[in-house]
């Protein structure tokens, strides 16, 4: 069975840092984009930030450019978010899952549900 386990999250004061990292099954990590996206207390997931299954590209929401960095080791079937500068409206469940590239859309739902998340709070 295809598992993503997000790991990482915590609680952080404003301007802090966070690193996020999440394991997954082989065959995600050969063969799709992987991203990250976050779900805040009433509303809808959004995408964060998607890296081409090679690497060479990355892609990110407006929120999170210049603060968020997304990384992965194909090696290790990981892939990390980096999260400096954090705000409070960064506040959210964050999930690793297949995307789509620049259009951070959420692809293969179907095959690859999501995980259980990792729980980011951001105070002031």
């Amino acid at each position: 069975q295809v598992q993503v386990v997000e790991s990482g999250g915590g609680l952080a004061q404003a301007g802090e840092s966070l690193r996020l990292s999440c394991s997954a099954s082989k065959i995600l990590f050969d063969h799709y984009h992987m991203g990250w996206f976050r779900q805040a207390p009433g509303k809808e997931r959004e995408g964060v930030s998607c890296i081409t299954k090679t690497g060479s590209s990355t892609y990110y929401a407006d929120y999170a450019e210049g603060r968020f960095t997304i990384g992965r080791d194909n090696a290790k079937d990981t892939v990390f978010l980096q999260m400096n500068s954090l705000k409070p409206e960064d506040t959210a469940t964050y999930y690793c899952a297949p995307c789509g590239g620049r259009t951070l859309a959420r692809v293969f739902l179907g095959a690859f549900p999501w995980g259980q998340g990792t729980q980011v709070t951001v105070s002031t």
